[in-house]
């Protein structure tokens, strides 16, 4: 069964950079956008970026200019590179993106999430 699974977080000081991954495995035909949600305590989650599969790219006015959203399609995988990194930005960051899996038709998935913590 097809499914994302994200990596890459952590503990990091102010200023600091990190960098997501998320892989989709399982038979897939093909991935069409991928994206990066994140939703801090007591906050709705809300789009951080997005990118196309030709890789057009799509951000959030919070983190742009900090952050970089970008996909290896032969690895079925998306990344989002984040620099000068805020206690602001601490959350779960979730992975999205719609699937076309063998067998079955397209589907919108979700990663389990992993926690990034901006703190000193």
């Amino acid at each position: 069964q097809a499914q994302l699974v994200e990596s890459g977080g952590g503990l990091v000081q102010p200023g600091g950079s990190l960098r997501l991954s998320c892989a989709a495995s399982g038979s897939i035909i093909t991935i069409g956008r991928m994206g990066w949600y994140r939703q801090a305590p007591g906050k709705q989650r809300e789009l951080v970026a997005d990118i196309t599969h030709d890789g057009t790219a799509k951000y959030a006015d919070s983190i742009k200019g900090r952050f970089t959203i970008s996909r290896d399609n032969n690895k079925n995988t998306v990344y989002l590179r984040m620099n000068s990194l805020k206690p602001d930005d601490t959350a779960v960051y979730y992975c999205n993106a719609d699937l076309w899996p063998t067998g079955y038709s397209w589907r919108n998935s979700w990663g389990q999430g992993t926690q990034v913590t901006v703190s000193s």
